[in-house]
């Protein structure tokens, strides 16, 4: 059985780690070079690092910062935000990115996926998807969950694994920051439609939402921000609170 992975997110805006509520009111948490150093140490199993307002403002990723993140960890690290090119995911690379995760930027161009998995190889794109329920629909969002793109999720995700995308980030906005445990009914929806791995972004409040994450077959890991940035919950402690519950994870 493959360990789950738990991965903490930084969201950053204007050289800082933010963290809001459904995407909204965002306020300021920390520097992200300490805190990637700190998640370093702290059993993190892979890092999140996303530029939010990269794609809203219409520029690329800040590369200065993310290079100062990739010098301080020993970790897988997933880098997004501004993402529209291949240049773009050759840029972040260069700077210590392992995997770089689009959304928008898919969006506007859906060949970028395909194009991207045959140059660096599918387990390098991550596809990541803001998804909120509108008129009973899992509904697609762009630029940081600011516009409804119309697309169906579900049918979205299918089209991105089909094209080449080797994992999926499924941020719930509905549940985002909210604390009462990831959105099940969400992703049941998703693992039932593709077959690459799922990371579960949206809603962790306390170890045993994690716990319920994990019997949910086809959920690979576990995203996190600010329970674990105000120290609510220590990766450490988590990975034995689920070890004890037999999930697998790497202590």
């Amino acid at each position: 059985m493959l360990a789950k992975r738990i991965i903490p997110c930084l969201d950053v805006r204007d050289g800082r780690v933010v963290k809001g509520t459904n995407f909204q009111d965002l306020r300021d948490m920390a520097d992200p070079v300490e805190m990637a150093r700190f998640y370093n140490a702290s059993g993190a199993d892979e890092l999140v690092f996303y530029d939010i307002t990269a794609s809203a403002e219409g520029r690329g990723l800040f590369t200065d910062i993310l290079r100062q993140v990739a010098s301080e960890i020993f970790i897988p690290l997933t880098v997004g935000g501004g993402i529209r090119t291949l240049a773009d995911f050759d840029r972040v690379l260069k700077c210590g990115a392992d995997k770089v995760s689009v959304n928008s930027g898919a969006i506007a161009d859906p060949t970028l996926i395909a194009a991207a998995a045959r140059k660096y190889g599918d387990q390098c794109v991550v596809l990541s998807m803001d998804v909120k329920r509108v008129d009973g629909q899992f509904r697609l969002f762009a630029k940081g969950g600011r516009e409804d793109t119309g697309l169906d999720a579900l049918e979205w995700a299918v089209r991105g694994v089909e094209n080449g995308a080797g994992e999926i980030v499924l941020n719930s906005i509905d549940t985002d920051g909210v604390k009462t445990g990831f959105d099940l009914e969400m992703l049941d929806a998703l693992a039932a439609r593709v077959r690459v791995p799922i990371v579960a972004s949206g809603g962790a409040g306390k170890p045993e939402d994690f716990a319920a994450l994990f019997t949910h077959p086809g959920i690979d890991a576990g995203l996190a921000a600010s329970i674990f940035h105000t120290r609510q919950v220590d990766i450490r402690d988590l990975k034995r609170f689920l070890r004890e519950r037999g999930v697998e994870v790497r202590l």
